[in-house]
């Protein structure tokens, strides 16, 4: 009877474990070059459902800043609500390129709660060499219907605010042609 007993209890906290909806992806965006920033997006399925990507790269020059910023793209139709919070986005060093191991060490880290960061927008600087592979960690979850999407961008040199501004309105733009034509295909 206890055998019993504890099989259905693991066979339940197994099932409730699969249940729990999580993503966790690794892209590599290869070298980014000091004259163009490199993008990058993420697309979670379901409500709920907890973020940790991971983006690893190279700079093309060694002794140039940097600069890091993600953005939430809401989007709505008939169909549903994609929407994400975005929790963190960190920058880590990672001298032998694999992600993970004991040689990985955090630059900085930028959370919805600092400064103007918000769950909508994250971003950061690093104005020190970046030597070596690198990655970028996003964190957050999804809080639409449907599930959230996300775009962001890595630029080799630090933009000057008005540069930030121009990228972030840029996202927004996309987000809203991408919610004008879901719209006209529902109707």
């Amino acid at each position: 009877m206890i055998k019993t007993t504890m099989k259905r209890a693991v066979a339940v906290a197994m099932l409730a474990g699969a249940s729990v909806a999580a993503n966790a992806a690794t892209t590599d965006l290869g070298t980014i070059s000091f004259d163009q920033p490199t993008t990058f997006n993420g697309i979670i399925q379901g409500s709920g459902t907890s973020i940790n990507d991971i983006f690893t790269f190279n700079l093309a020059e060694s002794n140039v800043s940097s600069g890091y910023s993600v953005v939430n793209l809401p989007l709505s139709f008939s169909g549903g609500e994609w929407n994400v919070a975005l929790a963190t986005l960190t920058l880590m060093s990672n001298a032998d390129g694999i992600v993970g191991n004991a040689d990985d060490q955090m630059l900085a880290t930028a959370m919805w709660n600092q400064g103007s960061n918000s769950n909508d927008t994250l971003s950061l600087a690093w104005d020190q060499p970046l030597n070596g592979p690198a990655y970028i960690n996003i964190t957050g979850i999804t809080d639409g219907a449907q599930g959230g999407i996300y775009a962001g961008a890595i630029a080799a040199a630090v933009p000057e605010p008005e540069t930030y501004a121009m990228l972030l309105a840029g996202l927004g733009l996309m987000g809203a042609v991408v919610r004008r034509r879901s719209n006209r295909k529902n109707s």
